[in-house]
């Protein structure tokens, strides 16, 4: 096999990105994904940029690999009787747009089960399909804020942050993944397909973790830590003699280790500094005293002696030195693959390694429509003039 899901067919109405890297993780894995695109732009982040890399967006080319593209005409009466026909010969569904369009154009789950009873249908909205927000727009910034991620985000004394990538939406596109995967395990035994629904704002809550939790069992209102940790002490970045380091002293025991390393034993068993709950609450003197010794070494000297030492520590990588890690390297984490405009294109690898079914990267982020005749052809059996009749006819 290629992947743990050749055979499965997914039908991709998304854009952007929760949808998109849902689906881009399912070709991965080995299924056939047909990514159905508006006439003349298609998806939104093909014009996302710069860079672009001979008229190719960057930002496209991260979340569309293992595709292939068929453009469609979706406000086109033959444009929705083909998207049916294809729903007839796939596994799964996928579809991002704001609650009711897909019903307006007649292809919501309710009418597709009808065509195809074992369909997987995916719907992934900003707020929900239902609920006062449900007409409300939610990109990832949007809902990142209100979802709580941005108020404990930034500098302690700081205004509140976006974290550096769109976060939500990848989490988003994570869970939709893991969602329709198990779905198909699922259909397995009920022998019928079924909707799955899901949003930004509900993974953004969930994904609050311990922070969310800290306040619903404890009743503590969290703030903005910077790289600081609100429960562990030290666990944060700190500044080396020439560039910033993180360390995670995330037990007694490797808060001794830390301290005989950095010089001072004497801090072992401090009353004040002993135990974690004695260090968190005298976090900021203790901080003050590890601050100062850090700053007497370079990066790479630190690292070396927590490393022997079994200390969690790291350097704070440039994503150019992510790129060249050693590590990131070995673990085939950047890929190259050849693209037919933008030549070869380097890539993060897939994180997920399979003993028998392994994952992998099979063709090219796929240019718009690139393959609308292959799919009509060899799927619903179109001939060449029947083809070049709905292009002409705006459909395709």
């Amino acid at each position: 096999m290629s992947g743990p899901l050749e055979g499965i067919r997914v039908l991709d109405f998304s854009r952007v990105l929760a949808g998109p890297y849902c689906s881009m993780i399912l070709g991965d894995l080995g299924a056939e994904v047909i990514k159905v695109e508006r006439p003349g732009t298609g998806d939104d982040t093909r014009k996302w940029g710069p860079p672009f890399i001979n008229g190719e967006s960057a930002y496209f080319i991260c979340a569309n690999r293992n595709k292939k593209s068929i453009i469609l005409n979706l406000q086109t009466e033959k444009g929705i009787e083909i998207a049916k026909k294809l729903v007839e010969k796939s596994d799964v569904v996928i579809e991002n747009f704001p609650p009711g369009t897909m019903e307006k154009f007649g292809i919501d789950y309710d009418t597709l089960k009808g065509i195809n009873p074992g369909i997987i249908y995916c719907s992934i909205t900003g707020f929900g399909p239902d609920g006062p927000y449900k007409d409300k727009t939610g990109y990832d910034l949007v809902v990142s804020a209100m979802g709580g991620l941005m108020s404990i985000t930034g500098e302690e004394d700081g205004n509140p942050v976006k974290v550096g990538v769109a976060i939500t939406d990848v989490l988003t596109g994570v869970f939709a993944q893991g969602a329709i995967t198990t779905a198909l395990f699922a259909r397995e035994r009920m022998k019928k397909g079924q909707r799955i629904d899901l949003s930004l704002l509900e993974v953004q809550v969930a994904a609050l973790v311990n922070i969310g939790s800290s306040y619903l069992v404890g009743g503590v209102k969290p703030k903005r830590w910077g790289t600081a940790h609100e429960s562990i002490v030290p666990y944060q970045a700190f500044k080396a003699r020439d560039k910033h380091i993180i360390i995670a002293v995330g037990n007694d025991k490797i808060w001794a280790n830390f301290c005989r390393v950095i010089g001072m034993p004497h801090l072992i068993d401090n009353p004040k500094f002993s135990t974690n709950p004695s260090r968190v609450k005298n976090r900021k003197e203790l901080i003050g005293i590890l601050s100062e010794i850090v700053e007497k070494k370079d990066a790479a000297e630190w690292l070396e002696l927590f490393e022997s030492a079994s200390i969690p520590s790291g350097p704070i990588n440039t994503v150019e030195e992510v790129f060249n890690d050693p590590q990131v390297l070995h673990r085939e984490m950047l890929v190259e693959v050849d693209h037919p405009k933008a030549g070869k294109i380097k890539m993060a690898g897939i994180p997920v390694k399979y003993s028998e079914t392994k994952a992998n990267i099979r063709s090219h982020p796929p240019l718009l429509g690139e393959h609308t005749d292959e799919i009509l052809s060899r799927l619903l059996g179109l001939s060449d003039k029947e083809i070049e009749v709905l292009r002409e006819e705006n459909v395709i």
